[in-house]
């Protein structure tokens, strides 16, 4: 449902968010690392999220990226919008152009359900409670293969 850079933009924060304790910033072969991404992919979706305002970054020799702690949490719905726009969240599911109550698409019905509520959980759910489970061991990034 949502892009590969987006699906690594909302991992990339996540991370970020696990790591927002720690006073040294997170450097981009770090982050690439962690979520699995290739680097250049991954530098085009932080230089995204920077300009959109959902992470901080610093240059220099102790540069990299990070989340303020003192900033209102990010809403997931804010990262898909950042990466993806609204589309996806509101769209068609069949990607039809104008799909209404009065004009439904074959799927409109069954699919605005599970759109309202994917867009519930996104207005609801914050990179920092995702970090919050992520660092408690709920939860994982990428697998590792042993």
């Amino acid at each position: 449902m949502f892009s590969k850079a987006c699906k690594y933009a909302i991992r990339a924060l996540i991370y970020l968010a696990s790591r927002s304790e720690e006073p040294e910033k997170t450097g981009l072969r770090e982050i690439a690392a962690e979520i699995d991404s290739p680097e250049a992919f991954t530098a085009k979706i932080m230089q995204i999220l920077s300009k959109q305002n959902l992470v901080n970054s610093a240059k220099g020799p102790h540069g990299g990226f990070f989340i303020d702690t003192h900033a209102p949490e990010i809403k997931l719905i804010d990262v898909v919008k950042a990466i993806d726009g609204t589309q996806s969240i509101y769209g068609c599911g069949l990607g039809l152009k104008s799909c209404s109550e009065t004009e439904p698409c074959p799927i409109h019905h069954e699919f605005s359900a599970i759109r309202n509520g994917l867009a519930n959980l996104l207005k609801e759910q914050t990179i920092q409670q995702l970090a919050r489970e992520l660092k408690a061991g709920k939860s994982v990034l990428k697998h590792h293969l042993n």
